[in-house]
């Protein structure tokens, strides 16, 4: 495994970081806790040590605390907030605030008293550290974004607070999915020590402003989607169904797998790729950027994690490959 600086904060952490939303009894139909367990383990064993979860993630926080608890106490590191990996390195873990006033994405024009209130920021973190059973975490990000909060309300004295009390290092936010520009203000005020924005091969808006800034002012990046929930794994087809109750049946509403096929296709043609590449040529296309500190693909399985971590080998795609890539952005309508 590779590591990464993660912006300025000092803490360096896997190119491949491990996304919890899917583990455990979730949005993701399927998921089992004991599968979700030996995944976790295996992760960590071959190296990841950024795990991301958050509090709206059904079961994950107690899990992913679970994991980070059992592993210390069995090893000679801290049995606090963070544990420690089969070689002693420190597993860092991040979690999320989610808005006061339930609602994804923020729109326009909300006041930070209504979504992102001091006493709202520590509930919530005090929720979390009783369902994961550490004591403090790595790095809180707000759930959701708006720029216009910059300056205005009690939140940053109450991050402010936090880091001093020892119950978080860093302060982030999950930006808004498919709006990178929506945090351009944080990046620049000097606020923020990481944002969690959508990046992959369709999506590559991100490149376009957000990641130079990130890279300007020691931003650390984590990049979510990076496999466009499934899309880019070319497991994705026009009969592809979901089970009853799986998030995935909007986000590949109508004609959208097929598209998607479409899509995919055209990728491994131009990259002379075979079809079981993709995924592994989306996760490289991701990391290719140096502005991107670590990926948090959903790795339910020991063979996802195997899969997944075996690509932090130094090989990234070349010019003439990223040239190719760059032309298969997809604007799609996600709120139609």
């Amino acid at each position: 495994m590779r590591y990464r600086e993660l912006g300025r904060s000092g803490l360096s952490v896997s190119e491949i970081g491990y996304g919890a939303w899917g583990i455990g009894e979730s949005a993701w139909v399927g998921a089992t806790e004991d599968e979700s367990v030996r995944a976790l383990n295996r992760a960590i064993d071959l190296g990841v040590n950024f795990i991301d979860t958050a509090r709206g993630y059904g079961e994950s926080e107690r899990i992913v605390g679970r994991v980070v608890r059992e592993r210390a106490a069995a090893g000679a590191g801290s049995a606090t907030g963070s544990g420690t990996g089969t070689g002693g390195g420190e597993v860092l873990v991040a979690t999320k605030v989610p808005p006061k006033n339930r609602v994804w994405p923020a729109p326009d024009g909300l006041d930070p008293a209504e979504t992102y209130p001091g006493a709202h920021i520590r509930e919530s973190l005090e929720t979390s550290l009783r369902a994961s059973g550490l004591d403090h975490f790595d790095v809180l990000q707000f759930h959701v974004w708006s720029d216009e909060w910059v300056g205005r309300g009690d939140w940053l004295e109450t991050i402010a607070e936090l880091k001093q009390e020892g119950k978080i290092r860093l302060f982030g936010v999950s930006i808004n999915d498919h709006q990178p520009d929506n945090a351009l203000a944080l990046v620049r005020s000097g606020a923020v020590d990481t944002v969690q924005v959508i990046y992959n091969i369709f999506d590559q808006a991100p490149a376009d402003t957000l990641l130079p800034a990130c890279e300007e002012h020691g931003v650390g990046v984590i990049v979510r989607v990076a496999l466009d929930e499934g899309g880019l794994t070319g497991r994705i087809t026009a009969d592809t169904t979901f089970p009853e109750g799986d998030w995935r049946n909007r986000y590949f509403r109508d004609d959208r797998p097929a598209q998607v096929e479409q899509h995919v296709a055209a990728i491994v043609d131009d990259l002379g790729i075979a079809p079981d590449e993709i995924a592994e040529n989306a996760l490289r296309f991701v990391l290719s950027s140096p502005a991107v500190s670590t990926v948090i693909p959903g790795m339910r399985t020991v063979r996802n994690v195997e899969r997944n971590t075996a690509l932090s080998d130094g090989r990234p795609l070349t010019a003439d490959q990223l040239a190719v890539l760059a032309k298969h952005r997809w604007q799609r309508n996600f709120y139609a």
